[in-house]
């Protein structure tokens, strides 16, 4: 799971909707890894207007990168280079490849494998029956024996 991908997740709790405590969710005994990507400025230019800069400094300290500014770059500070592979290689280069993502309103923890966040919620968090489920569940009780 690529670290900029937790900038745009958050809880999957119905109750944790509306909290602004669930987002962004906290990375717990994260293992990273590191994956040197072809450097692209534009992409960071293009995607920065789209990050919540205080969820980044979040999720970037608690995986133990150096602090990031307390705003976000604009105007001038985009055209600087090392600011823009810095941006790169955090978001787009590391990899979370183990560990958990935590809310921090409902505390539910989504485990993270192989680098794939499994949002599944099991039945006593999520409602209880999946409509699709069971609308397919009637349209083919005829068909398949329950």
């Amino acid at each position: 799971m690529k670290v900029i991908t937790a900038n745009f997740v958050t809880c999957a709790v119905k109750e944790c909707k509306t909290s602004p405590a669930s987002f962004p969710l906290h990375f717990h005994d994260a293992e990273l890894e590191q994956q040197e990507l072809d450097f692209q400025p534009e992409f960071i230019r293009n995607i920065l207007p789209r990050i919540d800069w205080e969820a980044l400094r979040t999720i970037s300290n608690e995986l133990g990168f150096p602090s990031l500014p307390d705003s976000k770059p604009e105007g001038d500070a985009l055209e600087n280079e090392q600011t823009l592979r810095d941006l790169h290689r955090l978001l787009l280069e590391t990899q979370v490849t183990e560990g958990k993502l935590t809310c921090g309103n409902c505390g539910h923890s989504y485990m993270i494998k192989e680098g794939i966040a499994n949002f599944l919620l099991p039945s006593h968090l999520g409602e209880k029956y999946c409509p699709f489920v069971l609308l397919d569940h009637i349209r083919f009780a005829n068909i398949l024996p329950v």
